[in-house]
């Protein structure tokens, strides 16, 4: 008999330790839940926060900036820690987002004059470390002016944000060996180590064959000016800029002449022939 209940309450001792492990199973569940749903939360109101901030940095809406901030310090329902995460994210956005303003062009998404010169000479610096030879190239967009006044500040909108990704796709590595940029209205530049598309030539052939922007925009008619940089006999982004300027003015002076800081090269030869109704083609070697 005493052995039968022994047995009997080993059983509800048993029985007992499975349904505690069940209950704390399923509070450990409903806290990692919980912290899941916080987490969740906190990313949203984090991602809230920083686009709202971003907004307001972006049209340089002080009001608005004081605002969220002070919301910031305000934060509810969260963990100490948590309200620092998300405070100093929004922040972290925030100057992301300044960053952004002083460097980038808003209408193309390439680096302004500033952002340009600034993010270049790092670029230069690794081509004089590697002993790499560097092309800086200088694009003007002819008669984007003559497009703004007969066809409407919109339309030269387009041309200009066309002629960004006509940069990207002739400079693809942009972000890693290439530096893109407008420096303001209607000049480009680019900064490449790549030397398919560090010639006046090979550029304008290629702008030539680019299909039109739609029924109305012609596609885009380039003066372009080239400076190469040596990395024996340095010189800066500046120096380069002013260089490249000068040969793309001597370019728009006489678009028939082949006038630039490079030497001609075989697309040079061939454009040369195509403008005269010639039927020369380019070899492989070319």
């Amino acid at each position: 008999m005493m052995e039968t209940a022994s047995v009997s309450r080993s059983a509800a001792q048993g029985a007992l330790r499975v349904r505690n492990a069940g209950v704390a199973r399923a509070r450990g569940n409903a806290e990692a839940l919980r912290r899941v749903r916080n987490a969740e939360a906190l990313r949203a109101r984090n991602a809230e926060l920083g686009g709202q901030l971003r907004t307001a940095a972006m049209e340089g809406d002080d009001a608005r900036m004081a605002r969220l901030l002070a919301e910031l310090v305000r934060v509810q329902g969260l963990t100490r820690v948590q309200r620092i995460s998300v405070q100093l994210q929004a922040l972290l956005n925030l100057v992301d987002s300044l960053r952004r303003v002083a460097l980038n062009d808003d209408l193309t998404g390439l680096y302004n004059r500033r952002g340009f010169v600034k993010i270049g000479a790092r670029l230069l610096d690794v081509a004089t470390r590697d002993l790499r030879a560097a092309h800086l190239i200088y694009f003007d967009l002819n008669q984007l002016q003559r497009t703004n006044d007969i066809m409407g500040r919109t339309a030269g909108d387009v041309v200009i944000r066309e002629m960004g990704n006509f940069m990207r796709d002739l400079y693809p590595s942009y972000g890693v060996y290439e530096v893109l940029g407008r420096l303001g209205g209607d000049e480009f530049a680019a900064l490449t180590m790549c030397p398919e598309y560090a010639s006046r030539g090979a550029i304008v052939l290629r702008a030539g064959r680019r299909p039109p922007y739609s029924g109305d925009l012609a596609a885009p008619s380039l003066s372009v000016g080239v400076a190469h940089f040596n990395p024996r006999l340095p010189a800066s982004v500046e120096e380069l800029l002013a260089t490249a300027e000068e040969a793309m003015y001597e370019h728009k002076r006489d678009m028939n002449r082949v006038v630039r800081a490079d030497p001609p090269t075989r697309y040079d030869a061939l454009l040369t022939a195509s403008r005269r109704g010639g039927n020369e083609e380019l070899d492989e070697d070319g």
